[in-house]
């Protein structure tokens, strides 16, 4: 399983940026996708996390709900994370992966910088 993420980069406080992530070789049709992040000298945190049903079942850390929007295109095997309303505090190492059954599958990370 390959997972590479894509889409990070500096931006000011209050700017957006999205993330993209796109999987492959796998072939399962009931997964996961899911964003964390690690700031430094910080505890990896779950960011978001979007499951392969009808519709998407969403779920937000409290720190980012209202902000950011995950999304997922399941013909393409990609996760999107589109961040707005970005602070300072989301200054982290932003990983995308994948959880097929009870595995997780990770992608290199992309660096996202808020600051002024």
């Amino acid at each position: 399983v390959q997972l590479v993420e894509s889409g990070g980069g500096s931006v000011q406080p209050g700017g957006s940026l999205r993330l993209s992530c796109a999987a492959s070789g796998f072939t399962s049709r009931r997964y996961t996708m899911s964003w964390d992040r690690q700031a430094p000298g910080k505890e990896r945190e779950l960011v978001a996390a979007i499951s392969s049903s009808d519709g998407g079942t969403t779920n937000y850390a409290d720190s980012v709900k209202g902000r950011f929007t995950i999304s997922r295109d399941n013909v393409k095997n990609a996760v999107y994370l589109q961040m707005n309303s970005l602070k300072p505090e989301d200054t982290a190492i932003y990983y995308c992966f994948v959880t097929i059954g009870a595995t997780n599958f990770w992608g290199q990370g992309t660096q996202v910088t808020v600051s002024s």
